[in-house]
């Protein structure tokens, strides 16, 4: 369904206490420079059942105010980025709209459209400018409310993210026992470099993408587990997680529904975004703060159903090559950037590279935020400028995995009508 949104109100919400003068200069890292400039939306969804009455006005009081108090702790997403190397933590403060729906909250999650999401968030994704970080609280007719936020992928990944959304809910739910702790050394970690020659805003595109959503319960996925672990490269191995089985599914009906456009000079590739703080030696707390990410990239076959069975290996033994010694040369050298630099070139001008990308949110706290009314009854993530992009998504109980696949307009009409997709996706709530 259209959402039809109003603003009625715009505000700036300011840290509560001033920002100390020897914090003013936040030094973006390597990684920081090299991620997507656009922003990371997403939207918790609060329902309105009776047993809670919403007041809006005490309400949205309630998130301006704790949002000041977190943003003390969080003092760089009230300044404004510099250039491509820092921001200038100066408290100018964050942008702060409401917002009326002229629907009910239950007709937009029953079945959601993941490009209508994007009107409840208050920022176009790449419409990047100097602020940070916005808030948009969307008001429905029924009472429920939906919380938007977007924060500039400049300065964090999604586990920063989320991990500030459930401190600003918990500084709002009294929780005062543990303070935000957020620990800001990525450019220590992984010092800043010159970057001339490379566009973080590369890959981003605005036309002819769709971004639907699949719901694939969790019998499914276990099914597809046990699917991809007969096989003698499982022997003496775990089985398949989640993410591996499922990103080897899909991958699988996307080759297979556009195959007749596969060429010979073509190199398929199958990219999963890895979390480097676990790899780090020692290992970093989710509280670190910044773009602790990294891809894995696996060129498999064109064979698709046999070769599905051994991609999953493949994968697995790919992001496993991201260990503490790739860290090490990742904070050393500029042979990272170097590499690329030839990977975008080959994929924007000599289009030899078709990347698949996928990164996943599982297991992630995404439905933690009480911010005094309860926890989300759902949370999405609106539709993501990027070709040929899967994210993945807990569903909320069940053990069930959404995923939001962003593929071009006529790729995804031959997709969606895949019959061995559509015999596994919960039909119900898929949009």
């Amino acid at each position: 369904m259209k959402l039809e949104v109003d603003i009625i109100s715009k505000e700036i919400i300011k840290p509560s206490s001033p920002t100390p003068h020897h914090l003013r200069h936040y030094q973006l890292s390597f990684l920081d420079q090299i991620s997507p400039s656009v922003y990371e939306p997403t939207v918790l969804f609060y329902t309105c059942d009776g047993s809670t009455e919403f007041n809006i006005t005490s309400m949205s009081n309630h998130l301006k105010k704790s949002l000041s108090d977190v943003l003390t702790h969080y003092y760089p997403f009230a300044g404004r980025i510099n250039g491509k190397n820092f921001i200038d933590c100066n408290d100018e403060g964050i942008p702060y709209f409401q917002a009326k729906v002229k629907c009910k909250l239950v007709d937009v999650i029953h079945k959601p459209v993941p490009g209508e999401l994007n009107h409840l968030v208050p920022f176009q994704l790449d419409d990047i400018t100097d602020i940070l970080f916005s808030v948009q609280l969307n008001v429905f007719e029924c009472g429920g409310i939906a919380i938007g936020v977007c924060l500039s992928h400049q300065i964090a990944d999604g586990l920063s993210f989320f991990t500030f959304i459930n401190n600003w809910a918990a500084i709002a739910n009294g929780s005062q026992d543990v303070l935000p702790n957020p620990q800001f050394v990525s450019a220590k970690l992984f010092p800043p470099k010159n970057i001339s020659g490379f566009d973080p805003r590369s890959g981003i595109i605005k036309d002819n993408i769709i971004c639907k959503m699949f719901v694939f319960d969790a019998s499914v996925v276990e099914n597809l587990r046990e699917r991809y672990a007969d096989t003698s490269s499982f022997e003496n191995e775990k089985p398949p997680t989640r993410v591996e089985a499922l990103s080897a599914f899909i991958w699988s009906r996307y080759v297979a529904v556009t195959r007749d456009q596969s060429s010979p000079q073509r190199t398929h590739a199958v990219v999963h975004a890895v979390n480097l703080r676990p790899k780090m030696e020692p290992p970093l707390p989710p509280e670190s703060f910044g773009n602790y990410y990294r891809i894995s990239m696996t060129i498999p076959s064109l064979n698709t159903e046999e070769e599905c069975h051994g991609l999953v290996k493949r994968v697995r033994d790919q992001i496993k090559k991201i260990d503490k010694d790739y860290v090490r040369k990742l904070q050393e050298g500029n042979e990272h950037l170097g590499f690329l630099k030839d990977s975008l070139d080959r994929v924007l001008v000599k289009g030899e590279l078709v990347a698949f990308n996928f990164t996943s949110l599982c297991r992630f706290p995404l439905y933690d935020a009480d911010f005094g009314w309860g926890k989300p009854t759902w949370v999405g993530v609106p539709s993501l400028m990027f070709k040929n992009l899967v994210v993945f998504v807990d569903t909320k109980t069940d053990g069930g995995i959404e995923a939001y696949v962003s593929l071009k307009v006529e790729d995804m009409v031959k997709f969606e009508e895949d019959e061995e997709l559509l015999a596994c996706v919960n039909k119900a709530r898929s949009s």
